[in-house]
């Protein structure tokens, strides 16, 4: 286990860099900071989406997934770390087709909504697609684990399904969009 911080300001960032995992400096806008911040803005999302009242399958599903993120900013910001195994994509696989097994099949494109707690799902598939662009960005320029992009890509789908199953949930219905024609 690393250092527990007794002191939260050090200001070692005064200046616009910050510390990776190993100890080297960046500016604060490097390719991989943004990677793993966009992560744990992810992770802060889930969390909001774990504030509401939720099936407890849901919870299940969603707060090992917040574990699991942490593991991925982990990776993240120590370059050449490798703490995602492909089991995680699969977990979220299983547990996508678990979810929508129950759902109509779609027909049309739905917009964020439906609920409150399907908002804010919709609101955390939106923040992991950002964060898988990051981490694909970071993987032009620098060795990344392939396991780690597969895993956004399958979270995102994840929550999009999620949010799905947490607007019928909640009593709402999922806001389907309408052509401008037919507005």
């Amino acid at each position: 286990m690393g250092n527990r911080l007794s002191k939260i300001y050090t200001r070692t960032g005064d200046k616009g860099t910050t510390g990776l995992g190993d100890g080297a400096r960046v500016d604060k806008d490097n390719l991989r900071v943004e990677a793993f911040g966009t992560v744990d803005e992810l992770n802060s999302a889930v969390g909001l989406v774990l504030a509401a009242e939720l099936p407890q399958a849901v919870r299940d599903c969603l707060n090992r997934t917040q574990h699991e993120l942490f593991d991925l900013g982990g990776e993240l910001c120590m370059p050449g770390y490798t703490l995602i195994p492909d089991s995680y994509a699969e977990g979220l696989e299983k547990d996508l087709d678990i979810f929508n097994e129950d759902l109509p099949p779609l027909k049309d494109f739905i917009l964020p909504g439906g609920s409150e707690s399907a908002a804010r799902c919709h609101l955390a598939r939106t923040i992991a697609r950002r964060a898988e662009r990051r981490v694909v960005s970071l993987s032009h320029e620098e060795d990344v684990n392939p396991a780690a992009i597969r895993y956004l890509n399958r979270l995102s789908d994840l929550l999009f399904v999620v949010a799905r199953v947490l607007a019928r949930h909640d009593g709402g219905k999922e806001v389907l969009w309408v052509h401008g024609d037919q507005r």
